[in-house]
């Protein structure tokens, strides 16, 4: 069972199906509940003589609700992933959405007058002892003050986004994952989804990763003008929210979630940009590998050494446990639970969502991890970095529902850290030069594609929003330019960068579902990289103090969290430290293939 056939996921701990009538027997009780949370605390949060006890009590019963919420939510959202030709299941997530909006609406109020409340006397209400379970979560919310509206320009924002954002959202992902990609293979057209297309550009073949790049495209093309009209739309959307909730510039927002200053984000961009010579290093010495006289985008992904073979499901599962075992019996022992209980979704069907997530649900149920499995041994990979998404938000728990997510600067965190585990086990199990040279090289193309290629998406979506707002509404001709410049500052001449290429902005979902997400790949990968330097250094003595970490979310902020670690984020030679290692893997592998 290379390809993970049946291995699917089973949601019955959230609901049994669209059908289960605990989902309207749960939205009716909680939005009741809503209506008395309303009626017993509207205007008691912002009043002088509110005690820390009942604004205690009150961001319990708002938890409570928000869980309630986030557990029907997360039921439609992993549903429609799973199969979203199925028109059921994307209406189904369209209407609960629109309920959630209902019960959500009610609890608007709360955020509006928490950041109402005298800096002085929020201080003194946050001191108290009765809050310190839910003292960050109120002092990031009070970040916001300056960006929140009235209540009832806020109830007209959260009730129109179904119609804006988060429509434009599922058409996006409706269009994407039903193209069949025409791509010629051995004398015959064949239809495949986008993970099918997307894995053959990793294949050994070079004729087959063309025919890949060139079915890609010609899908992408062809469904351009509604692709374009999306990101125009959406991209606008973000700027008019901007302008209403007087956001300084496009990345605003998301530095104020990720808890990060636009400064410290711009020195880490930057900081990567003055070592793209990294990238262009290696695939100058991966063209002279190949023997080829000119290296195109399509072959970025090409596989060093002879064809390897797949890698059975069954041997991917235990790669990864072993691997976790060996840093901590906890993580093993967690990561057992999503194998066991049915809580992954691995196997290729059309229809299904591509790429790789970990989907945290709610604190009273459990992750989910989500992938499309082909057996490639970049797979296993995957799937390690999935679970350690889940491993930290199965561990972290205990935080609450309000404070168990952390920041997407430190989300990758445990991610990036189960894949280093995994790297190294197997290669220091590899006793030949060659798979040696595969091994780092495919890690370092990893790195480099987390690091260095995020900060080109990220330079990429500034330029796009920049334009969007000074130009008006662009063609898709436009961006494609955009693109094919972000990226030519990367790669320079080691990768000869085609029209076909220039397309390829058009299927990335974090642009349309997370704006300016991509950077925090860059800053996650950079930590990590640094975290298992210590660990190396270390031993385990690092290993109680890593879980800690993990178990405690976002119960504070990441320089507070990382901190007990001995790690400053705000000291340039940490973030050094990082691009160092990148650096003595390219050194590694120019050694290794001159042995070879």
């Amino acid at each position: 069972m290379a390809k993970a056939e049946d291995v699917r996921w089973n949601l019955g701990d959230l609901y049994k199906g669209i059908s289960d009538p605990r989902v309207e027997k749960d939205f009716g009780r909680i939005s009741a509940r809503a209506e008395k949370f309303e009626k017993k605390y509207r205007g008691r949060i912002k009043s002088p003589s509110l005690t820390a006890s009942e604004l205690a009590g009150a961001v319990r019963e708002l938890e409570r609700l928000s869980e309630g919420v986030g557990k029907i939510l997360s039921f439609a959202y992993l549903l429609f992933a799973a199969d979203t030709q199925d028109a059921k299941n994307g209406a189904f997530r369209s209407s609960m959405q629109q309920k959630a909006t209902e019960i959500q609406k009610k609890l608007i109020f709360f955020y509006v007058e928490w950041v109402s409340v005298p800096n002085k006397r929020a201080r003194k209400l946050l001191d108290h002892p009765d809050l310190s379970g839910y003292r960050h979560f109120l002092e990031q919310e009070r970040k916001y003050r300056d960006h929140t509206l009235s209540e009832a320009e806020e109830k007209i924002l959260q009730e129109k986004s179904n119609t804006g954002q988060k429509a434009f959202s599922r058409l996006f992902d409706e269009v994407v994952n039903n193209i069949q990609f025409r791509v010629r293979l051995s004398g015959k057209t064949e239809k495949l989804n986008q993970s099918r297309t997307l894995s053959l550009l990793y294949d050994q073949d070079r004729k087959k990763r063309k025919a890949a790049w060139s079915g890609l495209t010609r899908g992408l093309t062809e469904n351009s003008h509604v692709l374009t009209y999306i990101f125009n739309t959406l991209v606008n959307d973000h700027s008019i929210n901007d302008r209403l909730r007087t956001y300084e510039n496009p990345m605003a927002a998301r530095h104020l979630s990720n808890e990060i200053s636009h400064g410290a984000v711009e020195a880490l961009l930057e900081s990567c940009e003055r070592n793209f010579g990294f990238v262009r290093r290696y695939y100058g010495l991966k063209r002279e590998l190949l023997g080829y006289r000119r290296f195109y985008d399509y072959d970025r992904y090409a596989p060093l050494g002879s064809e390897r073979e797949q890698v059975p499901w069954e041997r991917a599962k235990e790669i990864v446990l072993t691997s976790f075992g060996e840093f901590s019996s906890d993580m093993r022992k967690t990561a057992s639970l999503f194998f066991e209980k049915n809580w992954i979704d691995a196997e290729l069907r059309d229809g299904k969502r591509g790429g790789a997530f970990s989907h945290g649900t709610v604190p009273g149920v459990h992750p989910y991890v989500f992938m499309n499995y082909t057996g490639k041994p970049r797979d296993v990979m995957v799937l390690a970095h999935e679970l350690g998404h889940g491993v930290h938000q199965y561990l972290s728990r205990r935080q609450g529902y309000l404070q168990a997510h952390t920041p997407l600067t430190t989300a990758e965190t445990a991610s990036v850290f189960a894949e280093m585990l995994v790297f190294h086990q197997l290669k220091e199990s590899e006793t030949e030069r060659e798979g040696k040279l595969v091994l780092v090289a495919e890690k370092l193309e990893d790195i480099m594609a987390t690091v260095f290629r995020q900060v080109v998406l990220t330079r990429f979506e500034q330029s796009l929003h920049r334009e969007r707002r000074s130009e008006g509404e662009l063609t898709t001709a436009r961006v494609n330019e955009l693109w094919i410049e972000a990226n030519r500052e990367m790669f320079g001449d080691s990768v000869t960068l085609t029209e076909n290429y220039s397309y390829w902005w058009l299927y990335i979902p974090h642009f349309i579902h997370s704006p300016f997400y991509c950077y925090a790949y860059s800053f996650g990968e950079l930590l990590t990289l640094a975290l298992y330097g210590m660990f190396l250094e270390r031993g385990r003595a690092f290993v109680p103090d890593y879980m800690g970490l993990l178990r405690s979310g976002g119960s504070a902020s990441p320089a507070e969290l990382l901190s007990k670690l001995g790690v400053d984020i705000n000291d340039p030679d940490f973030w050094q430290s990082g691009l160092n290692v990148i650096s003595a893997m390219v050194d590694e592998v120019e050694k290794l293939s001159r042995r070879c």
